[in-house]
């Protein structure tokens, strides 16, 4: 019996779990062990404790993904997504991480990780025209 095959723009949690269990179920037999664990770093007003900003991103087998970065425009240039980034590079590497992985587009913010040491190791053209994804990474070593 052939399976139905159906393409869908909405997230289906259970498809999400089953996924997610069985491609981790792989890599863990694979590896011989599983040391996958979120790393996130949230920014927060002091006073109310609403969430301003932040990074969301995972570690697994030595590497550190970088998923999601947000710094509101008036936390920017403060310093504040520089001692972010390096407090979650230092997690990273207690949680034994060798190197770190992310992209940005081209008109996010490729020269405020290349200020902390990232490296450009590819380059996707997307849309609008002149715009592309930039994949850097970085050494932890």
């Amino acid at each position: 019996m052939d399976p139905l095959i159906i393409l869908s723009d909405s997230v289906e949690p259970e498809a999400e779990r089953v996924i997610r269990d069985g491609l981790d179920g792989f890599n863990d037999s694979m590896a011989g062990y599983a040391d996958r664990r979120p790393l996130n770093v949230n920014i927060k007003d002091r006073e109310t404790g609403a969430v301003l900003g932040g990074l969301r991103g995972r570690t697994s087998l030595g590497l550190f993904f970088v998923e999601l970065v947000y710094l509101p425009a008036n936390l920017r240039g403060r310093k504040v997504g520089t001692r972010m980034m390096q407090m979650a590079e230092d997690e990273a590497r207690r949680r034994g991480c060798k190197s770190g992985v992310l992209f940005t587009i081209n008109f996010q913010a490729p020269e405020f990780y290349q200020r902390l040491g990232w490296r450009v190791f590819g380059e996707i053209a997307c849309d609008p025209a002149g715009t592309s994804r930039v994949f850097m990474t970085k050494s932890f070593r």
